[in-house]
């Protein structure tokens, strides 16, 4: 693998996280320009996250059929078109059509990176990979507040997502030179819509890839709440700045690129099953000392912003684990296992924050209890995953 194609997959993967990090310092000021709440704001990020999961049930497939490098290029199209209709947008509504097309685009760039990474590797060293590349490609959401926050005090938010457009832009001309095609011609499904869909079944009657996505689907409800909430949390509860925000926004990016890499280097030695059961276990404790501290108020700002940080961080023992591990799973069709995990991946995000903005009562408290029951369910699914591992080894033996 050549340096430019490991950093572009790394771009690839980043796309979900810098379309929604860069406009997030933007969310109050877009409130009063677009006259509507913080609730209708938060539901943009929902509707971004929908279209990305339903988008990768389309890309997956479609990359079976017909290789990476084509989808791909057509996704960065419908994503550059997206960010640009955002820019324009006049109420909250053109913003949620934007925001849709924008996602349907991005979608294929997470799906298909992850689908070229298993092309190219076996488990453990595909989750080592998922790894190191997670943990550079968090360079792009830990400034994207911070640069959001910059283009907002020198411009305004319709600017913010024309530079996610000159991305998408920049990234689509990179494709011929940069981008091989890893998924030869002899290795192509020829496939329908009902052979699309009897995959697709047939992954969600697989117990162990299904434990996987659920894992992976859990904890990201908790991520997107996050991601939804903290702009209000921060700047309306809490009275910090916007570039105050950013910085701490960036933290918690710090804290999953350096757990990241730590579970790149201890997967030789624990696997991911075990690192994965840990990530999950810490999740869970966090999310409740969180509820507790919202709820009484105790340790305030500084409480809150280190819980959430260690909550944030716990995502680099789960996210790269239970994707591999899910990949794994299945033997054929990986274009489509990587979509259905991308789904439950970004629609788990999506229902956490939906919820949050349905829930959304000024206070920090919603978010907290949210954070809480994605820990705690990711728990148990990784419960299951481990009991899965040991049926499977009983009936090998």
């Amino acid at each position: 693998m050549t340096k430019p194609f490991f950093y572009i997959l790394a771009l690839l993967l980043a796309y979900a996280s810098i379309s929604t990090d860069l406009y997030l310092p933007a969310l109050p000021e877009m409130s009063a320009a677009l006259r509507t709440t913080q609730g209708a704001l938060e539901i943009t990020v929902s509707t971004y996250l929908l279209g990305f999961a339903f988008g990768q049930l389309i890309w997956g497939p479609l990359s079976d059929r017909f290789g990476r490098k084509l989808p791909l290029a057509g996704g960065l199209v419908l994503f550059v078109i997206g960010s640009v209709a955002c820019a324009f947008s006049t109420d909250v509504w053109h913003l949620i059509v934007g925001r849709t097309v924008q996602a349907l685009g991005a979608s294929a760039s997470v799906v298909l990176a992850r689908a070229m990474i298993r092309d190219l590797f076996q488990r453990e060293e595909a989750a080592r990979v998922l790894s190191t590349l997670t943990a550079i490609m968090i360079i792009a959401p830990m400034l994207g507040p911070i640069i959001g926050a910059q283009i907002l005090a020198i411009s305004s938010w319709p600017v913010i997502f024309m530079v996610l457009a000159c991305i998408g832009m920049a990234t689509l001309a990179s494709l011929p030179k940069v981008i091989p095609e890893t998924l030869p011609a002899t290795s192509r499904e020829q496939i329908s819509l009902l052979s699309t869909l009897k995959h697709y079944w047939l992954l969600c009657t697989n117990r162990l890839f299904l434990s996987y996505a659920l894992a992976c689907a859990t904890l990201n409800a908790g991520i997107f709440a996050f991601v939804a909430g903290s702009p209000f949390a921060y700047i309306s509860y809490y009275n910090v700045s916007p570039t105050v925000y950013g910085i701490l926004f960036a933290l918690n990016s710090l804290g999953i690129m350096a757990v990241n890499m730590l579970n790149r280097r201890l997967i030789p030695t624990y696997g991911g099953d075990r690192l994965l059961l840990i990530g999950a276990s810490c999740a869970t404790i966090v999310g409740g000392l969180l509820v507790l501290m919202t709820i009484t108020g105790y340790g305030g700002l500084f409480a809150f912003a280190l819980l959430l940080f260690l909550f944030v961080s716990s995502s680099g023992f789960i996210v790269a684990n239970s994707i591999s591990g899910g990949l794994a799973a299945v033997q054929t069709g990986t274009g489509s296992a990587s979509a259905l995990l991308g789904f439950a991946q970004y629609g788990g995000g999506m229902l956490g924050s939906a919820l949050l903005g349905l829930v959304a009562s000024g206070t920090p408290i919603p978010l907290a209890v949210i954070t809480f029951v994605a820990g705690s369910t990711c728990l148990l699914a990784t419960l299951v995953i481990v009991k899965e591992r040991k049926r499977h080894v009983k009936k090998a033996a």
